[in-house]
């Protein structure tokens, strides 16, 4: 089924600007929505990968606290 969609002026322009000869608006439009859907999942998955090596470093911190709390008399008072 085809149907028509209203756009301003200035988006109509900017989609006429991003295809070139042979593509319709349907393919820009399809195009602009696979490329946000494969951005969305890049940054799942580098925030995914930039939590696991904060993970990884507060491992590491929390081992060198305790190899000097192991070094320590503390007394609290």
């Amino acid at each position: 089924m085809v149907t028509t969609i209203q756009l301003n002026e200035n988006v109509k322009k900017a989609l006429f600007d991003l295809k070139t000869e042979k593509e319709t608006y349907e393919q820009i439009i399809l195009k602009l929505m696979k490329d946000s859907e494969e951005t969305k999942r890049k940054q799942t998955e580098l925030m995914i990968e930039g939590c696991r090596e904060m993970y990884d470093d507060m491992l590491e911190i929390n081992k060198e606290w305790e190899a000097v709390d192991s070094d320590i008399d503390w007394e609290w008072k």
